[in-house]
């Protein structure tokens, strides 16, 4: 949502910066129709990649970390939209309740995961294990299980693989969720501190009012 309202005030930027470079240029410099409107669309051009690049620049500057970090982690992240998207198609294909409630709740977690990066690109330095390993080997048995529940063969082997496959579906879905524990470590931290903090002020409160 905060991308899409920064498109679009550097698209009105960039609309008023053709107008204006229009009208200086038809009227204050006397130019010919077409190469005002030249002129303009270049003049508009320029001031949305400008502002695109200052929003960049305040972005990477205000997470404290550098251009290539950045890039690092936005590659990172991109990669990991498409496999989380794999992953839902995956478990739509699901046809057994039980599993399907399992795996919608696994979904939120990694797509938590996901946001709470993208609001934050630090935060991708503590789940590298979610990006690096996790999250690909959930894909991987997600869309095996897919596959395996949807064919018509009933055989002792195919219910014992997809018995294991449930097994270590749920086993990754306990581990991604330590991920985003891993990931909320210091804003609980920060949180119980504030909270102590405030039990602090309110008895100092009390003990004042009490004499």
């Amino acid at each position: 949502m905060k991308s899409f309202f920064q498109f679009v005030l550097r698209s009105v930027a960039g609309f008023c910066g053709m107008v204006t470079t229009w009208l200086v240029s038809m009227f204050a410099l006397g130019q010919t129709f077409l190469i005002s409107s030249l002129f303009a669309f270049i003049g508009g051009v320029v001031v949305y990649v400008a502002l695109k690049q200052i929003m960049h620049f305040r972005l990477v500057r205000g997470n404290g970390l550098t251009r290539r970090e950045y890039k690092f982690i936005d590659k990172n992240l991109k990669e990991a939209k498409e496999k989380i998207a794999r992953l839902q198609k995956s478990i739509w294909r699901v046809k057994s309740v039980d599993q399907a409630k399992y795996n919608l709740e696994m979904v939120r977690t990694v797509k938590k995961i996901y946001s709470n990066t993208k609001n934050d690109p630090k935060r991708f330095y503590k789940a590298e294990g979610f990006y690096y390993k996790h999250l690909d080997s959930l894909v991987e048995l997600a869309e095996k299980y897919a596959f395996l529940s949807t064919q018509p063969v009933n055989s002792k082997e195919m219910a014992d693989s997809l018995r294991d496959t449930r097994r270590m579906l749920f086993s990754l879905g306990e581990t991604v969720k330590k991920d985003l524990h891993l990931m909320l470590n210091d804003d609980m931290d920060t949180l119980h501190f504030e909270l102590d903090v405030a039990k602090n002020s309110v008895k100092k409160a009390k003990g004042r009012i009490s004499k």
